[in-house]
C-alpha cells in the first residue's frame, strides 16, 4: 500500500513537472485567440525562448537573464506575427507555420555556430538553472503519512516557473473575465468593428494580446531548457506548442478547463515514461515508439469527436479592415 501510494505520488509529480509548459502555452494562446488571433506559432515561440534562454544561461551564468532572453524572443516572434497577420492583414495560420519552420532551422543554425555542439548548447548548472524550491516545513512534514508525502513530493519541490504556471491559470481567469482590458480583448475577438466603432483601437488590443502571449510562451520556453532540462537540444518543444492549442480547443478557451486538460496530458506524458519496457499480457513489450505516441494520439481522438462543438470567438482567424 505505502509503495503503491509513492509510485503514484511520483507519476503525479511528473504530471506537474511535464505539464508546465502545456499550461503556459495554452494559456498563451489563451490570449492571443480571444483576440481573434489565431496562433499556432506557438510551437516555434516556445522553441525559440527555450533555446534565448539556454544560450543566454549559459553566456552569462544567470538564469534569470535567461528567462529575459526567453521572452525577448517570444516577444521578437510575436512581433513578427503581429505584423503579418495585424498590419498586413496576411493568413495567420501561414504566419504561424512559417514561424515554427523559422525557429526549427534558426536555433539548429545558432547552436551551432555559436557552441559548436551539432545545435546544443553547453550543459548547465547552479545559478544557470532554476532550482527547485523546498516549502516551509517540507522536511519535517516528509515522514508524515500520506499527507506529508504528499507536500513534500506533490507540492513542495518545484521551481518558480511552476508556481508561476498554476497561479498564471486564476490570474488569467480575473484578467479576461473580471476586468475592463478582458472584456475588450474579448469583444476585439468577437466584434472588431463594434470595439472600432467606440474609439478603441483593434490594432492596439491584439498586439497587446500578442505581447502577453509571448511573455508567457517565453517563460515556457525557458521552462524546458532552464529549469526542466539543463541546456537546449534540437526540436525540444517537441510538439507541445501543437498539443496546447489542441488542449485549448477541448477547454473551448476558458483557463479553468484549459489547465486541467494539460495536467491530463501531463499524466499520460509521465504515465508512458513509467511503462516503457514493461510487458503487458497477451501482447508482451510494446515498443518504446508506439508507448511515447499515446499523448499525440489521445490528441488526436479527443479532436476527432469527444470534446463536443467548440465554437472559436467569431473574429478569430479573421484580418480586420477599418470601413473608411
Amino acid at each position: 500500500m505505502e509503495q503503491a501510494l509513492v509510485d503514484i505520488t511520483l507519476i503525479l509529480d511528473s504530471t506537474v513537472r511535464l505539464a508546465v509548459p502545456l499550461i503556459l502555452a495554452c494559456l498563451a494562446g489563451l490570449y492571443s485567440e480571444r483576440a481573434g488571433i489565431v496562433d499556432i506559432g506557438l510551437e516555434g515561440k516556445l522553441l525559440a525562448g527555450a533555446f534565448a534562454a539556454a544560450a543566454m544561461s549559459a553566456v552569462t551564468g544567470s538564469a534569470w537573464l535567461g528567462l529575459l532572453a526567453g521572452i525577448g524572443a517570444a516577444l521578437l516572434f510575436s512581433g513578427i506575427h503581429g505584423l503579418a497577420s495585424i498590419n498586413f492583414k496576411g493568413n495567420q495560420t501561414i504566419s504561424g507555420v512559417a514561424l515554427n519552420f523559422l525557429a526549427a532551422g534558426l536555433t539548429t543554425f545558432l547552436g551551432q555556430s555559436w557552441f559548436h555542439r551539432g545545435g546544443y548548447t553547453p550543459q548547465l548548472s547552479g545559478d544557470q538553472r532554476f532550482n527547485p524550491i523546498t516549502l516551509p516545513f517540507a522536511n519535517e512534514l516528509r515522514e508524515v503519512p500520506i499527507l506529508g508525502q504528499i507536500y513534500w513530493e506533490l507540492i513542495s519541490g518545484h521551481n518558480i516557473i511552476t508556481y508561476v504556471a498554476f497561479i498564471a491559470v486564476p490570474v488569467t481567469a480575473w484578467v479576461l473575465f473580471r476586468t475592463r482590458f478582458g472584456l475588450r480583448l474579448r469583444a476585439v475577438g468577437e466584434n472588431p468593428k463594434a470595439i472600432d466603432t467606440a474609439g478603441i483601437s483593434v490594432t492596439l488590443l491584439r498586439y497587446q494580446a500578442l505581447i502577453i502571449t509571448a511573455v508567457l510562451v517565453g517563460i515556457g520556453g525557458a521552462y524546458l531548457s532552464i529549469a526542466q532540462s539543463a541546456g537546449f537540444n534540437n526540436n525540444m518543444s517537441a510538439g507541445r506548442g501543437y498539443i496546447a492549442l489542441a488542449a485549448l480547443i477541448f477547454a473551448k478557451w476558458r483557463p479553468g478547463p484549459a489547465l486541467l486538460v494539460c495536467l491530463m496530458f501531463g499524466f499520460l506524458d509521465a504515465f508512458q515514461f513509467r511503462i516503457q519496457g514493461q510487458s503487458f499480457p497477451l501482447i508482451g513489450e510494446v515498443p518504446v515508439q508506439a508507448i511515447q505516441a499515446l499523448p499525440y494520439i489521445l490528441t488526436v481522438i479527443l479532436l476527432a469527436g469527444f470534446i463536443g462543438r467548440a465554437v472559436a470567438p467569431k473574429a478569430s482567424g479573421i484580418p480586420y479592415t477599418k470601413e473608411r
